[in-house]
C-alpha cells in the first residue's frame, strides 16, 4: 500500500527521538526512509525492553525504515551518502549546530547539488543565538522552557520540590512540529521547483505549544482563578463502582463551576457563602469535592453518570494505563495498537497511526531495522556493481551488525569512530 507522500524520499540522519519520529511520521505517510546510522549505534537500539539491537524504543520511532550503516571518516564513504541526497526530497537532522558541516553534509553543500531538497535540522534552541551550541535533552529543554512541574504549578499549591516528566515532551513536539514544517515546505516546493532549509527548535516548539503561555505572561494572580481549562486543577472522583475518573473542568473556576451546578441540578449552591467565588470554594474546596463525590454515589453505573455529566458539557475519564486503552473496544476499532516483529522470534507491541484518509490507503508497519542491514539493497538500486560494494565492506565504510539469529543475551557491537 502507498500512503499520500508515496514517492518522497527522505535520509534520516537523526538518532534517538525527535528527528526520528518525524521521519517516522513521514515514512508512515508513505515516503521512503533510509536511515544512516554510524558506527556506534543510535543509542536508543540499547533501550529495554529488547535485544542485540533491537528495542522496542527503537523499533517504535525507526520500524520500516531502510537502514545504512557508514562510518563518514573511511575514504570514499561521504561520496555513497552524497548519493543518496542529491536524489532525496528530505533530508532529517538532529545533531549539534554544525556537526554535518564537518563532513561536508550541511545545508549549502548538499542544495548546490540537489536544488529541490528540503533540509531540516532539529537542535535545543535553534541554528544561532547565545545557546545554539548548548547540549539540549528532553528534561532539559523542558526545564528551560517552564514545563518541569515546579513552573506548571500555577494554583497556589507549591510542591516540595521540582518534578520532571517521564515523557519526552520536548522532543515529541519538535518532531510533529517539524513534519509539519516538512508538509508545507514540500507544498511550497511544488509551487516553486526549490527546496529550502527549516531550522527548529525543541525550546520553541514547547513554548509554542504551550496554550496557557498567555496565562503565564500575563502578570495575572494565577492563584485567585483557574484557568478555564486549568489540566492542573481537573478533579479526580471515584465513580460508582469504585473506578478512578478524573473530570475535565475546574471545580472552583468562576466559568467552570456552573457546570456541576448543571450536572447536579443544584443551582442554589451558588448562593452558598462557602461557594459563592473562586477564592471562597478554594478555601472550602475538600467539602465541595466531597458534595461532588457523594452526588457520584447516587448513581448505579459509570455510563449513567456519565450521561448525565455529558448533558452539562462535562468529559469524563477513567483512570487507565497504557495496557488497559491497548485492551479496549476503542483501541480494537482504530487500530491504536499494531504488533511488529522483533526480529528474535517475539513481537512488540507499538502505536498504531493518528490518521485515516479517505482516498489514501497508508502502508503497512515494517520491520526494524538491524544496523547496516541494507548498505548493499539501498546502493544497489543506485548502479553499484556487486564489486565496488564489496570493496565498500572490505574498507570498512560499511558497517553491518545483524542479529536476527542471535542470543537474547547478546549485546549489540559499537565499534568506534577513528
Amino acid at each position: 500500500m502507498a500512503g499520500p507522500l508515496d514517492g518522497i524520499r527522505v535520509v534520516d540522519f537523526s538518532r534517538v527521538l525527535a528527528g526520528p519520529l518525524c521521519a517516522k511520521t513521514l515514512l508512515d505517510l508513505g515516503a521512503d526512509v533510509v536511515k544512516i546510522e554510524p558506527p556506534r549505534p543510535d543509542i536508543s537500539r540499547l533501550a529495554f525492553p529488547g535485544h542485540a539491537g533491537i528495542s522496542g524504543y527503537y523499533a517504535q520511532q525507526n520500524a520500516g525504515k531502510r537502514n545504512v550503516s557508514i562510518d563518514l571518516n573511511v575514504p570514499g564513504a561521504r561520496e555513497l551518502v552524497l548519493r543518496l541526497c542529491d536524489e532525496a526530497d528530505v533530508v532529517v537532522e538532529n545533531f549539534r549546530a554544525g556537526t554535518l558541516n564537518f563532513f561536508g553534509l550541511d545545508y549549502e553543500t548538499l542544495s548546490a547539488r540537489n536544488p529541490r531538497l528540503i533540509y531540516l535540522s532539529i537542535t535545543g534552541y535553534g541554528q544561532g543565538g547565545p545557546w545554539m551550541h548548548r547540549m539540549a535533552y528532553a528534561p532539559t529543554v523542558q526545564a528551560e522552557a517552564g514545563l518541569t512541574r515546579h513552573s506548571l504549578d500555577h494554583y497556589g499549591d507549591a510542591l516540595a520540590q521540582p518534578r520532571t516528566d517521564s515523557l519526552s515532551h520536548a522532543d515529541v513536539y519538535a518532531g510533529l512540529q517539524a513534519s509539519i514544517a516538512i508538509l508545507a515546505a514540500l507544498v511550497r516546493r511544488a509551487q516553486t521547483g526549490i527546496g529550502q532549509y527549516i531550522d527548529v527548535s525543541m525550546a520553541a516548539a514547547l513554548t509554542s505549544a504551550n496554550e496557557k503561555a498567555h496565562v503565564y505572561l500575563s502578570g495575572a494572580d494565577l492563584a485567585a482563578e483557574p484557568a478555564i481549562l486549568g489540566a492542573t486543577d481537573c478533579p479526580f472522583f471515584e465513580g460508582p463502582s469504585g473506578e478512578q475518573i478524573v473530570l475535565s473542568m475546574s471545580l472552583v473556576g468562576s466559568v467552570t463551576f456552573p457546570f456541576y451546578l448543571r450536572a447536579m441540578r443544584r443551582p442554589e449552591l451558588a448562593a452558598d457563602p462557602r461557594f459563592s467565588s473562586a477564592a471562597a470554594r478554594r478555601k472550602h474546596r475538600s467539602e465541595l469535592h466531597a458534595l461532588v463525590q457523594n452526588w457520584m454515589y447516587t448513581f448505579r453505573t459509570l455510563e449513567a453518570l456519565d450521561a448525565q455529566l455529558d448533558e452539562a458539557k462535562i468529559a469524563m475519564g477513567r483512570l487507565r494505563t497504557m495496557q488497559d486503552i491497548a485492551e479496549s473496544d476503542w483501541a480494537n476499532y482504530w487500530g491504536a495498537v499494531q504488533t511488529v516483529s522483533d526480529r528474535h522470534g517475539g513481537s512488540f507491541r507499538l502505536p498504531g497511526r493518528p490518521w485515516r484518509f479517505s482516498r489514501d490507503a497508508l502502508p503497512a508497519a515494517g520491520l526494524p531495522a538491524f544496523q547496516g542491514e541494507h548498505n548493499r539493497t539501498v546502493f544497489e538500486a543506485y548502479g553499484l556493481t556487486a564489486a565496488e560494494l564489496d570493496a565498500y565492506e572490505h574498507s570498512g565504510a560499511f558497517v553491518q551488525i545483524h542479529r536476527e539469529n542471535s542470543n537474547p543475551g547478546d549485546e549489540v557491537e559499537t565499534p568506534q569512530v577513528a
